[in-house]
């Protein structure tokens, strides 16, 4: 489980990027915003607020994680990321159904013809130049470290950009366009997709707290992988389990019926080595062995997969 302290780490220096970086572009929007009266920049100042909060979360959850099994948490704490990644998705749903009803209070209030501060403006650059290096950093971490609530965090900021982006071409078109009803008619679209980015998170999230697994690639090399061991056959009844950045593997396998009780755990052995060598990121392994041939008379199995199913 070095693995997981390790992940740990990594999940620590990205939560305090976020943290720091987030921080910092909150005080200067709000600041601006404040400087300036733009409504639109102040909403994008409370979304950097929010986004410190996940941070301050991810750090919690990094310690969570690298503790090990106890007594109440005999797997471990690994789904503790998982929890906290859809708490994220409804937090990304909010910001996207805030942008949603306000520019859309707009439109239906005509609430359009102030004149914007070029100081509104700055924010929105400033906001944009800031998202798109924490979201770098984000995705560089959240790879390393392969965490759900990192790549999360890092989708949060990509939508941010975005967000701001809109933002300021909305500013810019009413400043210099004289056309002010294109601010709450673009912030209205990219509300819209920073919804479905949410549902899509919780979509993906939600089949992991049902131990799903939508990856057949993963099935392929464990069946792969069981195929390559001399005298094991007929892998079977395989469910494959994320547990945050891990997966866990259940399956049955066949031996020939004069085997050893011995001889048969060796080959029990030699399966789990060489699925470790070909998935990466295995919390564990469950192997059952059964004779060959036990498996033709046994009743229709109602979960797992066989090489077949795929």
């Amino acid at each position: 489980m070095g693995n997981n302290f390790f992940k740990a780490h990594y999940i620590r220096v990205a939560g305090m990027i976020a943290l720091l970086g987030n921080a910092v572009l909150a005080v200067v929007k709000l600041l601006l915003a404040y400087l300036s009266g733009s409504l639109a920049v102040m909403g994008d100042g409370i979304d950097s607020t929010s986004d410190v909060l996940i941070a301050i979360v991810t750090l919690v959850i990094s310690g969570i994680i690298s503790r090990p099994g106890d007594r109440e948490h005999p797997w471990g704490h690994a789904r503790a990321e998982t929890t906290a990644t859809m708490v994220l998705s409804f937090v990304i749903f909010y910001a996207g159904a805030q942008l949603v009803a306000k520019s859309a209070g707009q439109l239906f209030h005509q609430d359009f013809t102030r004149e914007v501060s070029v100081l509104a403006i700055s924010a929105t650059i400033v906001s944009i130049i800031g998202k798109s290096l924490l979201a770098v950093l984000e995705y560089h971490y959240g790879t390393i470290a392969d965490s759900d609530i990192v790549r999360a965090n890092a989708m949060n900021m990509k939508n941010d950009i975005i967000m701001s982006a809109a933002v300021m071409l909305g500013l810019v078109a009413s400043h210099f366009l004289k056309c002010p009803i294109l601010d709450p008619i673009i912030a209205l679209l990219v509300g819209l997709w920073v919804i479905k980015n949410a549902v899509s998170l919780f979509t993906q999230i939600n089949t992991e707290l049902m131990d799903g697994n939508t990856d057949n690639a993963l099935y392929r090399k464990l069946f792969d992988a069981v195929m390559s061991v001399e005298g094991v056959d007929n892998p079977h009844r395989a469910r494959i389990r994320k547990m945050g950045s891990f997966v866990a593997i259940d399956l049955d396998i066949e031996v020939p019926p004069d085997m050893s009780v011995y001889e048969a755990h060796e080959k029990a052995e030699q399966v789990e080595f060489a699925v470790r060598s070909s998935i990466s990121d295995v919390y564990d392994i469950m192997v059952h062995i059964e004779p060959s041939g036990s498996d033709s008379h046994q009743p229709k199995e109602q979960y797992g997969l066989s090489p077949e199913l795929l």
